[in-house]
């Protein structure tokens, strides 16, 4: 009977014990559950510790190299895709109709007044129903530059199909005769014909002509005359004179000795100027010429390249005929010579100015 009651007893003090903490029972079973509970402890705590890294697998190749690569590739990509726009645009460019100059219509010419259109569509000929971006403008600039009347040019591309054609003309300074007709010619000696629709001289021009000029000499030649001609028609209207309006032909062949034609209603005189001081010598002729009329009938040229001496009717010996052979009846007789106006007549006509 004690011993029934010592086991109730123990039983019920067990049951009525309180039970011990699920920590405590984990600690008191082992070192593993030791173990578990410092981690699950560690879980509940504030204060983490640092977890550890897990190592990376690194590349081959440093980070530079490899975004040196990726750019190297992204470039590369971009020019491809550029590449390939422009080859695409150039076959259509090249092939399209719309590219097509289809006929004169389409080239526009500007600036063209004494030089007809169909001079310059003549340079484009071979142009026509071409393709725009094959007509070569360099060269249809200086073909342009040929024609007489152009001066300088230019082409330029219209898209899709036109062309446009500027031209800059010479400005012409005196009219020259050649090959027995009357053309024009500007200041660097570039001989150019009338324009179409004005009369062979005259028209809205109003220049002396010079003479003994051909079309076959080179142009460095007749530049180097039209700077003296330049200088010449420069001083005779210095000062408002415009002398120059007197002039009927010019001779610039000898370039010591100018030679003009005045025109006179009496009757035309060829002056000689000389190579210098044009005005001077202009308004001496001036200034006597009603003198040498009266004294010297007719009164065809005076030369007045000498200083303090003038000389009347110069060229009359180059006019007479050449004499035949002499024979022993012939009289021997010498021809005429010229007769000379001396520089007292140009004192006294300076002092009364």
């Amino acid at each position: 009977m004690a011993r029934k009651n010592a086991s109730t007893v123990a039983e019920d003090e067990l049951e009525a014990a309180p039970e011990s903490p699920p920590s405590a029972r984990r600690f008191e079973d082992g070192p593993l559950d030791g173990t578990l509970f410092d981690v699950e402890d560690e879980a509940e705590s504030p204060f983490l510790r640092g977890q550890k890294r897990v190592p990376v697998r690194r590349s081959a190749l440093p980070r530079k190299t490899l975004d040196r690569v990726k750019t190297l590739l992204l470039v590369l990509l971009v020019t491809g895709v550029m590449g390939l726009v422009a080859v695409t645009f150039y076959r259509y460019a090249t092939r399209s109709w719309r590219f097509q100059i289809d006929s004169s219509e389409n080239i526009e010419v500007q600036g063209a007044h004494n030089v007809s259109r169909a001079q310059v569509l003549d340079v484009f000929s071979s142009d026509i129903d071409r393709n725009v971006f094959f007509v070569p403008l360099e060269e249809r600039k200086k073909q342009l530059q040929e024609v007489p009347w152009i001066e300088s040019a230019s082409v330029m591309r219209l898209l899709p199909n036109r062309l446009t054609v500027a031209v800059s003309e010479r400005t012409p300074v005196a009219f020259v005769e050649v090959n027995s007709h009357i053309a024009l010619i500007d200041a660097q000696g570039v001989i150019m014909e009338m324009p179409a629709g004005q009369p062979t001289a005259g028209g809205n021009y109003s220049f002396p002509v010079i003479v003994g000029m051909t079309d076959e000499e080179p142009l460095s030649i007749r530049a180097a005359r039209m700077k003296i001609y330049a200088r010449l028609i420069r001083e005779l209207d210095s000062g408002g004179t415009n002398y120059s309006r007197n002039l009927r032909d010019v001779d610039l062949n000898d370039p010591e000795d100018v030679k003009a034609t005045i025109a006179d209603p009496q009757g035309a005189v060829l002056v000689h100027l000389g190579s210098a001081n044009f005005l001077e010598h202009f308004q001496t002729y001036v200034a006597h010429v009603q003198e040498w009329r009266t004294q010297f009938q007719p009164l065809k040229s005076v030369d007045l390249r000498y200083q303090h001496q003038v000389i009347v009717n110069p060229d009359e010996v180059s006019d007479l005929p050449s004499p035949a052979a002499p024979s022993s009846a012939s009289s021997g007789t010498p021809p005429p010579k010229p007769a000379k106006h001396k520089s007292a007549a140009r004192s006294k006509a300076k002092s009364q100015n």
